[in-house]
């Protein structure tokens, strides 16, 4: 039986545009984009994972505001449980740590990248949607 595992992903709107990281060489999923977040730890809500997360791998702080998916995708590695939400910056500038690259994203180009599958419902619905980025 694969093992269940919890993410959170945060859709971080600057200047209608959104923050995409893209996975590096050494790490499952290389060179996947991804929206930039990590797993939940024992005892932590969606949202407070989501803040310590970001950061810890982006050095910066974000608003998170409403949720916008939530994914269930099965790996080879595990089963995948990701929910999205929809954030600010709050404080600092996003830094590139843990990722080969991060890049500001318009939300109509957001399709262009190469996703891990996890993160291709919220791409599409990012997309659909036309979400608003103001």
């Amino acid at each position: 039986m694969k093992k269940d595992i919890f993410v959170v992903g945060a859709v971080i709107i600057l200047n209608g545009k959104i923050l995409c990281a893209q996975r590096g060489a050494n790490r499952i999923l290389p060179y996947k984009w991804e929206f930039p977040g990590g797993k939940i730890e024992v005892g932590e809500t969606p949202q407070e994972a989501l803040k310590r997360e970001i950061k810890e791998e982006m050095h910066c702080q974000i608003e998170i505001g409403g949720q916008i998916d939530h994914t269930v995708y099965e790996y080879d590695f595990g089963i995948v449980h990701l929910s999205t939400f929809a954030c600010k910056l709050k404080e600092g500038e996003p830094r590139l740590t843990e990722h080969k690259e991060i890049r500001w994203v318009e939300p109509n180009e957001l399709s262009t990248l190469d996703w891990a599958p996890a993160d291709i419902p919220s791409v599409k619905k990012l997309v659909e949607m036309n979400f608003p980025t103001n």
